[in-house]
């Protein structure tokens, strides 16, 4: 997978790719009603237990894509999907701290945009 477009997080011994795809959009502004509105309603969850359970939702979200990307590409080889249990399980709250900024990278890796100008460009006017 372009690495460009991942961060990286370890639950248990389990490296997982956390990717910003265009089917976790769709689920993300279903949910949030869009990712400029995730991080305030992350901030403003009514209480600690749900804040970690949004939490913990979201990587596992952004961690499935890379497992869900992969099984579309090996049909005979499928991983196991992380599930919210399993990564509260595997996890302390003061690890869902930490991937906070895996997400945040992610996500900035998942809207970025490059921008690339061409030197002879055929719109350009040549006085």
């Amino acid at each position: 997978m372009e690495t460009e477009r991942i961060s990286k997080i370890k639950v248990g011994d389990v490296e997982y790719d956390l990717v910003l795809t265009t089917k976790a959009t769709k689920e993300i502004a279903g949910r949030y009603g869009g990712l400029e509105n995730l991080g305030e309603k992350l901030m403003k969850a009514e209480n600690f237990e749900m804040a970690i359970g949004e939490i913990v939702w979201l990587i596992c979200l952004l961690a499935n894509q890379s497992i869900l990307i992969h099984n579309f590409k090996n049909k005979d080889n499928q991983k196991e999907l992380l599930t919210e249990e399993m990564l509260e399980i595997l996890t302390t709250p003061f690890d869902l701290a930490d991937y906070k900024q895996a997400i945040t990278e992610c996500l900035y890796k998942g809207t970025k945009r490059n921008i690339e100008s061409e030197e002879n460009s055929k719109n350009v006017e040549v006085e």
